[in-house]
This record gives C-alpha cells, sequence and structure tokens, in this order.
C-alpha cells in the first residue's frame, strides 16, 4: 500500500499562503486519484480537493475555490495543495490520501485509504 507523508503546515496570519506537499512511497502514486481532507478540532474530517491520477480533473469544497489549488508531480510521486488567502477557519490539521473506491462521492472519506499522518495549519486572525 502506498504510505504518504504530509509537510509544509504551519503558522500563519489571515490572508497568508500556505503549501502543503504529499510525499508517497511508490511509484504507483501515478496511477492513483488522490485527495486532501481537513479535520478541525472537535469536527469530522472533510473533503477539501480532489484531483485524478494524471492532473486533468479537479474539484474543490465550495469554501476553498479560488484560493486553493490541487496539483501533483507524478515524476516526483508528491500531491500539493497550495493554499492562498487564508482564513482562521481554514485551521485544521490536513490530510492527504489516495481513492481507493469509486462507489460513491468523490467527497466521501469512505472513498479513501493510504492516509498520511497530517500536518496542522493554524491561521491566526
Amino acid at each position: 500500500q502506498v504510505q504518504l507523508v504530509e509537510s509544509g503546515g504551519g503558522l500563519v496570519q489571515a490572508g497568508g499562503s500556505l503549501r502543503l506537499s504529499c510525499a508517497a512511497s511508490e511509484r504507483t502514486f501515478s496511477s492513483s486519484a488522490m485527495g486532501w481532507f481537513r479535520q478541525a478540532p472537535g469536527k469530522e474530517r472533510d473533503f477539501v480537493a480532489y484531483i485524478s491520477s494524471g492532473g486533468g480533473r479537479t474539484s474543490y469544497v465550495d469554501d476553498v475555490k479560488g484560493r486553493f489549488t490541487v496539483s501533483r508531480d507524478n515524476a516526483k510521486n508528491t500531491l500539493y495543495l497550495e493554499m492562498t488567502s487564508l482564513k482562521p477557519e481554514d485551521t485544521a490539521v490536513y490530510y492527504c490520501a489516495c481513492r481507493i473506491k469509486y462507489s460513491s462521492s468523490t467527497f466521501a472519506t469512505t472513498e479513501y485509504g493510504c492516509w498520511g499522518q497530517g500536518t496542522q495549519v493554524t491561521v491566526s486572525s
């Protein structure tokens, strides 16, 4: 199974930017659609962004559209999430995951596996 390691989180002021990375352990990364999710304290893990295996299709949750951009470099086995115009409500642990099922919505956590350990993003007001 692909192992994923997120990095790039940190503390940033509102309006700032961060770039998250997700490094994959195997070359099979290039054949996997990927997702970014986030989990705030006391809340469920929620979908943030999706990218197809080749990178040609993306989708986002409404409240990050126009601010976040998901991308991937299959030659480097790495997934990215560029986050701009950050808001305090973006504060959460961010996780990357590989899509392992196509039985439900792209937004459903149950469609994903090989979760990384997460990286903390904190946005101060």
